[in-house]
C-alpha cells in the first residue's frame, strides 16, 4: 500500500484552475522526485498535499486516510513534515531554536541531525538570519528530520544554491534515502533529482505527464526536451 495517494485532485487560486486531474504515489521508504519548468504545478501539488491550497476536487490520501480536508496543522502532526521553497527558517532564533520548535521524542534528536549537518553544530548559538542560503537550507532539513515524520516532502531545495552546496544537499538526500525515509521531492534540478529519486513524475500546466524511472526519463529525449528543457 501507498503511503500518499494523491487521487485526480483539481487545485484553483480563486477561480483560476491550476492543477488539473493530478494523480501520484510514494511508497513507504520510497523517494520520488516531481519535476517540471516553472508554472508547472509542482508547488501547487505541495500545498494541495499539505493543506495550505486544500484541492477543490479529488482526494488526498496519507497512510489510508483521506486528508484533503484537515487544516495543515493535523496534517503536520499525522507524520508529514515540508522543508518548504525559500527555507522559511525563523531568522531571530538561534539555530538550536530552530531546530527544537517541532521536535518530537523519538526517532531523529538534535545529537543525530548535529552528525549529518556539522556546520549547523558549529553555528548551534547563531541566529538563524546569518547563516548562508545553504546552511539555512541544512536548518531547514534538519528541522523537518525533528519531527520524525513519515514522509517529508521537500519544495526545491537546490534553489539558488552554489553547486558545491548543490552536491551537498545530493549527499544528504541519499543519506536520507539510505534509511528509508520516504521522500517526495520537488526539483528543477534534474540531475540531482535523478540522483536521488527511485521514481519520477513530470508535470506541464497542472498535469502529470510522464510517470517513470530515472532510467526511462534519461531515455526518453522527447519527454526531457520538451517539458524539462534538457538535451
Amino acid at each position: 500500500m501507498s503511503l500518499l495517494d494523491v487521487e485526480n485532485i483539481h487545485t484553483y487560486y480563486g477561480e483560476s484552475h491550476v492543477l488539473h486531474g493530478v494523480s501520484l504515489r510514494v511508497a513507504p521508504g520510497e523517494a520520488v522526485a516531481l519535476l517540471g519548468r516553472n508554472g508547472a504545478g509542482k508547488t501547487t501539488t505541495i500545498r494541495s498535499i499539505v493543506g495550505f491550497t486544500p484541492p477543490r476536487t479529488g482526494r488526498v490520501l496519507f497512510d489510508g486516510r483521506p486528508i484533503e480536508r484537515w487544516p495543515s496543522y493535523r496534517i503536520a502532526r499525522s507524520g508529514l513534515a515540508l522543508v518548504p521553497q525559500g527555507r522559511r527558517i525563523f531568522s531571530p532564533l538561534s539555530v538550536r531554536e530552530n531546530l527544537l520548535l517541532g521536535a518530537r521524542a523519538q526517532g531523529w534528536t538534535l545529537e543525530r541531525v548535529f552528525a549529518l549537518f556539522p556546520r549547523l553544530r558549529e553555528r548551534a548559538l547563531q541566529s538563524g538570519g546569518t547563516l548562508s542560503g545553504g546552511e539555512q537550507q541544512m536548518l531547514a532539513i534538519g528541522r523537518a528530520l525533528l519531527t520524525n515524520s513519515r514522509l517529508i516532502l521537500l519544495d526545491e531545495p537546490s534553489e539558488g544554491l552554489a553547486p558545491v552546496i548543490v552536491r551537498d544537499i545530493g549527499r544528504i538526500l541519499l543519506a536520507l534515502k539510505a534509511e528509508r525515509l520516504s521522500l517526495l521531492l520537488v526539483e528543477q534540478n534534474y540531475h540531482l533529482a535523478l540522483r536521488v529519486a527511485d521514481r519520477v513524475y513530470v508535470m506541464n500546466k497542472g498535469q502529470v505527464v510522464y510517470e517513470g524511472t530515472p532510467a526511462s526519463l534519461e531515455a526518453d529525449e522527447e519527454v526531457k526536451r520538451r517539458y524539462l528543457g534538457v538535451a
